[in-house]
């Protein structure tokens, strides 16, 4: 049936439902809107004007089916190009235009949803008799169902149609419309069905088989052609087309594998890490396709090979050319009936014809006995050989399925044992990627440690070569004063004429001004301890926090084992920070190192220690004899 058949079947639905007085006629008007509606979902270009001039108003009323259909077939459905158009959306409009007018209404406890019937309504089209007013005959309704059922799983069980057809005779002969047929379903008098989820999913994959021409779909893995790797695709595979999707829900179309004569598909050995391997073929490109066990590997190479074989006959539909056969099988059984009804009639009369010459049969019945057991004999033998090639075939069948099984149960096995290994190399990873995460934070938080460490250290000298130079300067200024309080007591010896005549000898308030300038230094020198002693509290904190993150750093480079803790507990030493090595940033050590090969460190030590107990000691003011300082 080509492509201008099958519109009609729908048109005609959309045509009768405007028919309000089933009189075969409709007017013009609604012709109008049918025409209008038909040009837009055929996505055909409009012409208003054929469409005004062929309908204008005038004397004649309204039209009829043969009078619409030379506009039908000249301006429609002659310009209609198969692929340019979504017939599911044209049928969704001639049923939508049908199905308020025929349909009664769901009884109840319905098993059927809206889109449900839609989809029944398109199978019914596909599988009716090319007459009209359209009909599907019991042998194509009993070939529907059993399609739906074996999509559900379930063994087919044609007692409910045997009931049906028992109650209704006329159906045998007749047919079943459209409307009975989806009311009997809907009502589950045709087909037993124990949940109406899984009718609904068995009837979407037989539409997508039978309406939508697929002939297999599922997930497969496709090697790349730019970057050579092995990626999981959706598959639909139909006569002209194996496309391929991100996922089911078909909405990243990833490309599309043109099919023809030309095409070869070709089973190719595992590499790569790949099983069940095989190729497509095309004028210019090979894609290369891994199965998940071998039976899908074998169901989809016989379904490239089935749309192959449809592309080399011309045929754009397999289930067109399955309803064909079924067609010329039928013809063909009703041609062997009627032979068979001759035969008996011709049976008859020779029986009559045999009571006359029954004694001249007697006669010659010696001679045909021969050739009846030669003719037994022939028969027997044949049946042997038969039996015996239908033994080798059943054996090979059994042989191919073991092996198929054994495959898949080595498949299953690898997969398990892949899967497994893929989990433990999974966790292996992310305990590593932790670990990893922790070194990180550990030598960020040591680096750390060792900038305030060695930050810690230079003010340390800092602080240490203020309170030397303040010895210093306090020390030059205790000679000083020294010095003027002697001068001091040496002037008060003199006479008074010497001290009145002096007049050129330094005044008394420098005595004083020194002594404030020691009490100054003294103070400075006092702050100055302080802050060192503070940069010391800071700097073991520092040296601390190293020898802590050291510690941790050490523990994630050699992971300690449970049963090695208690040992490395029982041999590790306590170590002074200051004088463990590893914890002293590399600048300190060399200036340590140095400081001790100058054989400077210890005296310098010594003299500082002098100074502070000096400093300590005189802390005291002078004071003059008098009490002035």
């Amino acid at each position: 049936m080509d492509l201008k058949s099958e519109l009609l079947k729908s048109i005609w639905y959309a045509f009768t439902s405007l028919d309000v007085e089933k009189c075969g006629k409709v007017s013009k008007s609604q012709l109008k809107v049918l025409s209008h509606n038909l040009y837009t979902v055929l996505n055909i270009p409009h012409d208003p004007v054929a469409l005004e001039e062929h309908f204008q108003d005038d004397d004649d009323g309204p039209v009829s089916n043969h009078g619409y259909m030379p506009y039908l077939n000249k301006y429609i459905l002659d310009k209609v190009t198969e692929g340019m158009f979504d017939k599911e959306k044209f049928d969704d409009l001639c049923w939508m235009m049908t199905m308020k007018k025929n349909y009664r209404g769901a009884p109840e406890g319905a098993l059927l949803c809206e889109r449900d019937r839609f989809k029944l309504f398109c199978l019914f089209n596909l599988l009716s008799e090319d007459r009209y007013p359209l009909v599907m005959i019991l042998e194509e309704v009993e070939y529907l169902l059993k399609k739906i059922s074996a999509a559900m799983s379930q063994e087919w069980d044609a007692k409910p149609l045997e009931d049906f057809v028992s109650q209704d005779a006329s159906v045998q002969e007749e047919g079943l419309t459209v409307w009975r047929f989806l009311h009997h379903v809907d009502a589950g008098h045709l087909l037993r069905v124990t949940s109406s989820e899984a009718f609904s999913l068995a009837l979407h994959e037989v539409f997508l088989e039978m309406y939508h021409n697929v002939l297999k779909r599922g997930y497969m893995w496709k090697k790349g052609h730019v970057r050579r790797n092995w990626t999981e695709r959706w598959f639909v595979l139909k006569p002209c087309t194996m496309a391929y999707y991100v996922s089911d829900d078909l909405r990243v179309k990833r490309g599309e594998i043109q099919l023809d004569k030309t095409c070869v598909v070709e089973s190719i050995p595992d590499r790569e890490g790949k099983r069940c391997l095989f190729c497509v073929k095309t004028h210019n490109k090979t894609y290369e396709m891994s199965a998940s066990d071998q039976r899908l590997k074998v169901e989809w190479t016989q379904a490239v090979q089935t749309a192959l074989r449809l592309q080399r006959e011309g045929k754009p539909s397999l289930h067109q050319e399955l309803k064909l056969k079924r067609r010329v099988q039928r013809e063909h059984g009703r041609r062997e009936r009627s032979r068979s009804t001759r035969s008996s009639c011709s049976s008859r009369s020779s029986r009559s014809s045999q009571s006359e010459d029954s004694a001249t049969q007697e006669t010659d019945r010696d001679r045909p006995d021969l050739e009846i057991e030669s003719i037994i004999q022939h028969a027997r033998e044949l049946e042997n050989r038969r039996r015996e090639a239908e033994e080798k075939e059943r054996r090979r069948q059994r042989e191919v399925q073991m092996e198929l099984e054994r495959q898949l149960k080595e498949a299953n096995m690898m997969r398990d044992s892949m899967q497994a290994e893929m989990q433990e190399k999974a966790r292996e990873a992310e305990q590593q990627k932790k670990r990893i995460q922790e070194l990180e934070m550990t030598q960020r938080q040591l680096e750390t440690a060792l900038n305030m460490e060695i930050q810690a250290r230079t003010e340390e000298e800092r602080a240490r070569h203020e309170l030397q130079s303040l010895l210093q300067a306090e020390e030059e200024k205790k000679q000083q004063c020294q010095l003027l309080q002697e001068q001091q007591r040496a002037l008060q010896k003199l006479s008074p004429i010497m001290e009145a005549s002096d007049a050129g000898f330094e005044d008394p308030s420098a005595l004083h001004s020194a002594s404030q300038e020691l009490q100054d230094l003294q103070e400075s020198r006092q702050r100055s301890h302080q802050h060192l002693e503070e940069v010391q509290e800071k700097l073991r904190n520092a040296s601390q926090h190293v020898r802590h993150w050291n510690v941790q750093l050490n523990r994630l480079m050699t992971p300690i084992s449970p049963g090695e803790r208690l040992e490395l507990r029982l041999l590790t030493k306590q170590v002074c920070p200051k004088k463990e090595g590893a914890l002293a940033s590399n600048e300190f050590i060399t200036k340590l190192k140095t400081r001790t090969e100058n054989s400077g460190g210890t005296e310098d030590a010594d003299t500082l220690g002098e100074q502070m107990d000096g400093i300590n000691l005189g802390d005291v003011p002078l004071e003059s004899s008098n009490g002035q300082v």
